[in-house]
């Protein structure tokens, strides 16, 4: 359903019936706005001489001005220099009985976005008032965008020295500790000391990692190589990855499919990503002694993908936010465990690069399953 939007056009005019035919022309006038869900009306004001004009604008600006040349006191060219000096955000229509290419010039110098001579027909001014009104709701939601990227960026940045200040914080300690020598007489505590500083290091490159196939994915860059890909062999390869981890804490990882082979036109990179995340959250989330079941289903004209483990799992206000930039569910079962809180919105970025999607089912204590579906290409 359209958006109405209401704009307001400034007719300043010192003939009174151009004034009033303006609002004639324009009184019932609707503009369908191209690539927006906007219908655009327009509030239609008056002033009868560029000093009224200016007294108006002052009190509230409009966001289209018609602006008659030749008037009893100043010009509409001194109108225009003053919106300019005030940078006023409107688009102005220069209407004038005395056209002439001197006179468009000046005007456009000034800032005018376009020129309509006298006399003109309602036709002619709709036409000129939807080419302004058009562009000007373009240059707003422009510099909208723009401003909300400079936010982004700056979130962006925020979080990502926020995130890289506590494991460097915490090598430069463990590297104090090893250049003066304190504790480190014990061979048990040396080696501690270096195995958390690589786990530290470790988790560094884990969010370079991350940020580097995230700023890819969203910036087109990253090529994509779509071939016919097997996805139980990438399953097995991560599950293959990920078995030391799982191993040592006693975690069974096992592969349930429902045919030989599953083959689908598909990045075989994306893959391995996809299953990458599901996996190593499934084991790194888990309990000691638990379990990690990926279910691979060959749905006719789509994958369905779902890991489920035994772990922590998650409340229904941590499931909302899962799967934001940077996001980590943090409590104290969470405390100690390493991730750059990107994994998962990279795995959606994925999941609708096949038309697909994510979702997650998980209970407290119980454990979580995270379901991805990814359609045929």
């Amino acid at each position: 359903m359209s958006e109405e939007k209401i704009l307001t056009l400034l007719i300043v005019d010192d003939e009174q019936g151009m004034r009033m035919g303006v609002k004639r022309s324009l009184r019932h006038f609707a503009m369908d706005i191209e690539d927006t869900d906007e219908v655009i009306k327009l509030k239609v004001i008056e002033a009868s001489s560029g000093e009224e004009a200016i007294v108006m604008m002052q009190e509230s600006p409009p966001d289209i001005v018609l602006l008659d040349h030749k008037m009893g006191g100043i010009t509409g060219i001194d109108v225009l220099m003053w919106i300019n000096q005030n940078n006023l955000d409107l688009m102005a229509i220069m209407i004038t009985a005395y056209a002439s290419i001197e006179t468009a010039i000046a005007a456009t110098k000034q800032g005018a976005y376009d020129f309509l001579p006298k006399p003109f027909t309602p036709a002619e001014l709709k036409v000129s008032v939807r080419q302004a009104a058009s562009h000007l709701v373009a240059l707003r939601q422009a510099r909208e965008l723009e401003k909300e990227k400079r936010k982004v960026r700056f979130q962006f940045i925020s979080v990502l020295a926020h995130e890289l200040k506590a494991p460097l914080g915490a090598i430069e300690g463990y590297l104090y500790l090893l250049r003066d020598g304190i504790g480190m007489e014990d061979p048990a505590v040396h080696d501690k000391v270096v195995k958390r500083s690589l786990i530290r290091l470790g988790g560094m490159r884990k969010l370079i990692y991350d940020l580097l196939d995230l700023t890819r994915l969203e910036s087109g860059q990253k090529k994509r190589e779509l071939s016919s890909v097997d996805v139980l062999d990438s399953a097995r390869n991560s599950m293959e990855m990920m078995k030391p981890e799982a191993d040592r804490r006693g975690i069974i990882i096992s592969l349930e499919n429902s045919s030989e082979t599953i083959p689908m036109l598909a990045d075989n990179g994306e893959l391995e990503i996809v299953f990458n995340n599901l996996i190593s959250n499934a084991v790194k989330y888990n309990k000691d002694n638990g379990s990690v079941t990926v279910v691979v289903e060959d749905q006719s004209d789509q994958v369905l993908i779902s890991v489920t483990d035994t772990g922590i799992g998650m409340t229904e206000d941590d499931v909302e936010k899962l799967f934001g930039e940077f996001v980590r569910i943090k409590n104290s079962k969470t405390r100690n465990i390493l991730g750059s809180g990107l994994g998962l919105s990279i795995l959606r970025k994925i999941a609708s690069l096949y038309s697909g999607e994510v979702s997650v089912k998980s209970t407290v204590d119980v454990g979580t399953t995270f379901s991805v579906n990814l359609k045929k290409t």
